[in-house]
């Protein structure tokens, strides 16, 4: 199932999202992280950036790119910028780039989406991701879906007006957006595939994300209320990319959705990959993600993976995955330049609470009284 319905699902989270702060460990000597507040100002806070001296916002919710001011408002960069998602400063902080997409809330089609590049001297370039899509539809050589179904399935998925079998489809939704030398490398959660785009707005295909077959059981079939038909036939779902940074070792790093539905019947499907930035070719680091919509990369090159649907930032070290700091609505996960990690929650509508940039410090380790 094409996953552009990700901003619909984060636009319409309940209430279990409403954003609650962790109290301190009361024992033991290992401080634990923190979550601090810096803004109130935000509704959809997919992607941030954290400089030196500033820290950048794509907020969907809002359709601007902002800069967080030391008030907690935020000053506007780019103002009715539809479906902001991604943002990123190139390095030599030149140049600002910022995703965009067009959305049918009715549909959930979209009908455009790029890479904007703002460059100096108020030169502006627009890499359109849709018209290369419509043009090249790189995942069209993936089968997804179910190869040789009966007819009790197909039956089964057209009354759920779910696809049966098909090749990839032409969608473009550019998501998240990271600096490269030379240019920017964009998540594309619509073409199921890294970009490369350079800073003159060339557009080149990296890697198309291979599907995620899951093969049904008795018990994930019949939490779904499908018939007995289903048990043992595998479906193929896309791979969905959410996010894309650059590690300490050249290599790209990037999350994906399962491409279908997140839930505890099929067990968490998201998943961390290391892609190889020269020749395109991914391996899985870590799997086992519920609603991986971000990742950073710490100072000691641990992962730390924002898990929308599961309200947590996990940190993946060793190759060992941990919870890092609970997090209800957390979309957006980065590291500063210093090594502090920031993120970004949804707001919420029932009951009401505010996006927000947090600041995610370590508290005061409660001292141990010697016997």
């Amino acid at each position: 199932m094409r996953t552009r319905t990700l901003i619909m699902a984060a636009g319409s989270l309940s209430a279990s999202l409403l954003l609650v702060v962790p109290g301190v460990a009361t024992a033991g000597p290992k401080p634990k992280p923190q979550p601090k507040i810096t803004s109130s100002a935000v509704v959809m806070p997919f992607n941030l950036d954290v400089g030196r001296h500033s820290v950048l916002v794509a907020d969907g919710g809002q359709n601007l790119v902002g800069r967080l001011k030391s008030d907690g408002t935020i000053a506007t960069i780019a103002a009715d910028q539809p479906g902001a998602s991604g943002v990123a400063r190139s390095r030599d902080g030149k140049r600002l780039a910022f995703t965009t997409t067009v959305t049918n809330f009715e549909t959930f089609e979209n009908s455009a989406s790029g890479l904007n590049i703002w460059g100096p001297k108020g030169k502006r370039i627009y890499a359109d991701t849709h018209a290369f899509e419509t043009k090249r539809n790189p995942d069209r050589k993936y089968h997804y879906g179910v190869k040789n179904p009966s007819q009790c399935v197909v039956d089964t998925l057209t009354a759920m007006q779910f696809p049966v079998s098909y090749t990839g489809l032409v969608d473009s939704h550019a998501y998240s957006v990271a600096a490269v030398r030379n240019g920017w490398v964009v998540a594309d959660a619509g073409a199921n595939a890294l970009f490369t785009v350079s800073n003159a707005g060339k557009i080149r295909t990296l890697v198309v994300l291979p599907p995620q077959p899951l093969t049904f059981d008795k018990d994930s079939a019949a939490a779904l209320g499908l018939p007995d038909c289903f048990i043992g036939v595998t479906y193929a779902f896309e791979s969905v990319p959410t996010d894309v940074e650059v590690g300490r070792d050249g290599y790209l790093y990037v999350t994906t959705l399962p491409g279908g539905p997140e839930t505890p019947a099929l067990g968490a499907r998201g998943k961390l990959w290391r892609v190889n930035p020269h020749n395109g070719k991914a391996k899985v680091v870590a799997g086992g993600f519920v609603g991986a919509t971000n990742l950073a990369i710490g100072k000691r090159g641990e992962f730390y993976v924002a898990e929308l649907f599961a309200g947590r930032i996990s940190v993946v070290k060793h190759g060992r995955t941990s919870t890092y700091l609970n997090l209800p609505g957390v979309v957006a996960v980065e590291t500063g330049p210093d090594g502090t990690l920031w993120a970004g929650t949804m707001a919420n509508e029932d009951p009401p609470a505010p996006g927000t940039i947090v600041k995610i410090v370590k508290g005061k380790a409660k001292k141990q009284s010697r016997s």
